[in-house]
């Protein structure tokens, strides 16, 4: 079969049918781990975005508003700056093939790695001219983590995808500081990337050595929306490379977080961060990514009321594949290489729900019939060829009237995780259904309980 190549345009770029396995996979694990996990903290803030302590560089370091340059002084030295974390990110304890065993557990279907963060730390023995003493395998861990990494996962039957960072703090001016610069002018004058070879002697060599040596299944690009035009950054040249040559071309994914202007219009899939756009629908794929708390990075400040409880993460995902889109949960290891106990809790339950009710998840569509979808606002619908699943995040006390569904002879309703007969009648043509009668040693499963219907004519 011949294939056309794409052009590096939008029109031809967004041509490009979106690889399956993508809108099928519904829930993945991102990791944010690199230099930051060594402080690992930030003051806490309700505000979104407020409380990332994968910020620390940028943030903490010299800002006195709420403290942080206080507790790095006082904690760290006046003279330490943020590279000298470096030989303090050991990993000492990173088992990656127990990491994998915990996200296949989860029931996520795909892994995304930082690979490189907007500090410019990457977590592989990049070939950058720029990275020599600031990558893994120089200092800290001394090994390759993005490939251990992969290795691990795709041994376990996951997909495995990677994030990074289009722009570095040191090296790409913002408007967003009234310096220009994300950090101090000490720090740029010392560790400045030119901004004339910024693009053409690092950018794309980088992102092309990530696809060529790990063949990820998913890129998650960042920053690069912020400042930077698809010009500068040659966005759709390296995509049409990406499509064209990549040894991953026919599977490979990527975001809209290139360059400006494109979240929201470009991308195999548009994304949104603990909700913070409105540029998703049901027609165009996209992704939710959130931490179990307020951060990504580890954030050693955060208590156990800071962190989403199990419940919580499993509504959201219910919520959010039943709108159409993926969720991406995000979680902080340490800087010696474990995860916390309480995020590998919340992965576990999650997990368990999905075992015994997961065909309401994987490869599942949100329900597209018009109108609300039915009297109770605790449930959520997804369908996966012929069926509906009604998702009830509460234990239903009463009958649950479907105004969507007409009731008909054909129509045969099961609670998933149960073999217990499921009662369900007409009401005013409509269907109505009661849970079947249980003690609480026989509920199929905690947080949410799904009815699947099977023979509707919606």
């Amino acid at each position: 079969m011949s294939f056309t190549p794409y052009l590096p345009t939008w029109d031809s770029l967004d041509s490009r049918p979106m690889p399956q396995w993508y809108n099928q996979a519904k829930f993945g694990i991102f990791i944010h781990w690199g230099v930051y996990s060594v402080p690992a903290w930030r003051p806490l803030s309700k505000e979104r975005y407020a409380s990332y302590a994968e910020w620390y560089y940028a943030t903490v370091i010299g800002d006195d508003e709420f403290g942080g340059d206080e507790f790095h002084r006082s904690t760290y030295g006046e003279q330490f700056e943020y590279r000298d974390f470096a030989p303090m990110f050991k990993a000492e304890l990173f088992d990656p093939d127990y990491w994998a065993s915990l996200f296949e557990r989860s029931g996520a279907r795909y892994v995304v790695l930082t690979t490189k963060h907007h500090d410019g730390y990457c977590l592989w023995p990049t070939d950058s001219p720029y990275k020599k003493a600031w990558n893994s395998m120089a200092v800290g861990p001394r090994r390759d983590l993005v490939g251990d990494l992969t290795t691990a996962v795709r041994n376990r039957g996951l997909r495995m995808g990677l994030y990074y960072s289009i722009i570095e703090w040191e090296s790409v001016w913002t408007h967003r500081s009234e310096t220009g610069y994300y950090v101090s002018d000490d720090m740029v004058n010392k560790y400045r990337i030119p901004e004339d070879r910024y693009v053409d002697e690092h950018l794309i060599p980088q992102l092309k050595e990530l696809v060529s040596r790990y063949k990820p299944a998913l890129i998650f690009s960042d920053g690069g929306e912020w400042d930077g035009s698809e010009e500068y950054f040659k966005t759709k040249d390296f995509l049409a490379w990406l499509y064209n040559e990549a040894p991953n071309r026919d599977e490979v994914v990527v975001n809209d977080r290139w360059a400006k202007d494109m979240p929201g219009r470009h991308g195999d899939y548009y994304s949104s961060e603990y909700e913070d756009t409105d540029a998703i629908g049901r027609e165009h794929p996209w992704e939710e990514s959130r931490g179990i708390g307020g951060s990504y990075g580890l954030n050693r400040a955060e208590n156990i009321e800071d962190y989403r409880t199990s419940e919580e993460l499993i509504h959201e995902l219910v919520d959010v594949v039943s709108r159409g889109g993926n969720m991406l949960l995000n979680v902080g290891p340490a800087a010696d290489g474990t995860i916390p106990v309480i995020q590998q809790q919340r992965l576990i339950d999650i997990g368990d729900w999905l075992t015994v009710n997961g065909e309401a998840i994987y490869d599942a569509q949100n329900w597209k019939s018009g109108g609300p979808p039915s009297m109770n606002s605790d449930l959520r619908f997804t369908t996966n060829g012929a069926d509906v699943y009604a998702i009830c995040r509460e234990w239903p006390t009463g009958p649950l009237i479907l105004r969507e569904i007409p009731y008909s002879e054909s129509i045969k309703v099961e609670m998933l995780g149960t073999e217990r007969p499921t009662s369900y009648q007409s009401f005013e043509g409509k269907l109505s259904i009661e849970a079947p009668t249980l003690t609480p040693g026989e509920a199929p499963c905690q947080h949410a309980f799904v009815f699947k219907i099977s023979g509707t004519t919606p």
